[in-house]
């Protein structure tokens, strides 16, 4: 048994948190790794109101233990998902990118544990500073979404500067990653690729063999997806875009106009007016400062997200993915995972502590 700070926070046996991915962390695999004895998290940012609080539901029923929900905290109906939250008594909530001070407090005053996944000290102060619990730091190492910092740095660095239990991710698969994790400060490690890749994942085989045939220069950190540094399977179709954004003026706007039918299909998909989505589309550039080009190009992800990992289309759709695919070759269940994990943790501390009596 190893207990920090994180597995009392939560309630957990273990200090493992499954990573939010879109279409991929429902209530099968959020359920599994929560039966195991670390953290399942929904991933909700791709679902409806009406499908998540049907999500929450079901993962309930599997699970007796706990179990979290992964929001957008700019999502215009943020406060009505957190709400929900609360009324179906789900323990933890956590963020992409940290919540405004007053969703952090409705949310602790409820009883709910909050955490906020960040990529700087800055971002992991900030949050701390507005009342999160806890904090995911990821490195760019890891897939979907990253910053330009490695893990083995920030880690150390966001785990010195605040007083809240930091969850490194970006890179882990084993016990030998848990334990290089605590020695820098973090309280527990997050992990996405290598749950995707056990047989409690919903992601059709077929799409999991793509990703277990990967090597460790088997990922690509890109901009033209969505605008912002995405770390994603090297794919035909990603290759192909990343030609395009070498190309001319008339590969930008050949893009524009792929981003401007994605919007269109996802709208589709989720059920949202194009008046909410242009709301959305003006919160996301007063907060994060792209141009309207970016925002359409946001539109991207989701349906491109959906078409790997439900629709099964490998050709077309898109797989976020950490640099860690190249490190596994196999699909155990989430109970054998997290075993293995907490067994061989716990044969390196003992072979460390065998080296420091030496």
């Amino acid at each position: 048994m190893i207990r920090t700070p994180l597995t009392g926070l939560l309630g957990i046996r273990y200090p493992v948190v499954q990573a939010a991915m879109g279409y991929v962390s429902g209530p099968r695999l959020a359920a599994a790794v929560s039966d195991a004895g670390g953290l399942g998290l929904i991933a909700s940012a791709t679902m409806s109101l009406a499908e998540l609080e049907k999500a929450i539901e079901e993962t309930a029923g599997r699970t007796p233990r706990p179990f979290g929900v992964n929001l957008r905290a700019d999502a215009p109906d943020a406060a009505e998902r957190a709400r929900l939250i609360v009324t179906r008594r789900v323990p933890v909530a956590s963020f992409a990118q940290a919540p405004k001070p007053d969703l952090i407090a409705a949310l602790k005053d409820a009883g709910v544990v909050t955490i906020a996944s960040v990529g700087a000290r800055r971002h992991a102060e900030k949050a701390a500073g507005w009342g999160i619990d806890a904090v995911i730091a990821t490195g760019v190492e890891g897939g979907g979404h990253v910053g330009a910092v490695p893990t083995s740095l920030l880690v150390p660095q966001v785990a010195a500067a605040v007083d809240i239990p930091v969850i490194a991710a970006g890179g882990f698969s084993d016990g030998r990653g848990l334990v290089a994790a605590l020695a820098w400060g973090a309280a527990g490690i997050a992990m996405g690729t290598r749950f995707l890749l056990t047989s409690d994942s919903p992601v059709a085989d077929a799409v999991k063999q793509v990703y277990l045939s990967a090597g460790l220069d088997g990922t690509v950190v890109t901009t033209r997806v969505d605008g912002v540094p995405h770390r994603v399977l090297r794919t035909t179709m990603v290759d192909q875009l990343e030609g395009r954004g070498r190309a001319s003026r008339a590969g930008g706007l050949a893009t524009l106009v792929r981003s401007a039918r994605n919007a269109a299909a996802f709208r589709g998909l989720s059920g949202m007016g194009w008046p909410e989505m242009l709301r959305q589309g003006r919160d996301m550039r007063r907060d994060t400062g792209l141009s309207w080009g970016q925002v359409l190009m946001a539109a991207n992800t989701p349906v491109l997200l959906r078409a790997a990992m439900v629709d099964g289309r490998t050709d077309l759709g898109l797989m976020s993915s950490g640099q860690v695919a190249g490190l596994i070759d196999d699909l155990p269940s989430c109970a054998e995972l997290i075993e293995s994990i907490m067994a061989e943790a716990g044969a390196t501390l003992d072979r460390l502590e065998g080296v420091r009596k030496a």
